[in-house]
């Protein structure tokens, strides 16, 4: 587990997701030497999968610990990774924003 993050504070998901995506897409082209960003996208498709199956896996651990901190800790670490496989893949935060839409309905 990594150093837990201090002083969290609530904020826009939206928002917040919009600025990853744009971010993470920005990471290609990158030396992946000096971007861990563009490390992962350049890399195999194995070590993008493995690593979201790896933090889904933390969160679930933490879930079952009952420990808040953590279990937000994991998920923003899951939902990081999650996006880079979806940066890689060419799905971006409108198109799951409708498939999540259409399952609503």
């Amino acid at each position: 587990m990594g150093e837990r993050t201090l002083h969290v504070e609530a904020g826009d998901l939206g928002a917040t997701l919009e600025s990853l995506a744009a971010t993470i897409h920005g990471r290609w082209g990158h030396d992946p030497h000096e971007s861990y960003t563009a490390l992962l996208l350049t890399s195999p498709e194995d070590k993008r999968l493995k690593k979201v199956a790896e933090e889904a896996v933390e969160v679930v651990m933490a879930a079952k610990d009952h420990d808040h901190d953590h279990v937000r800790y994991e998920a923003a670490d899951l939902i990081y990774h999650l996006m880079v496989v979806l940066e890689a893949e060419g799905v971006n935060l409108n198109e799951l924003a409708g498939e999540l839409n259409a399952r609503m309905g």
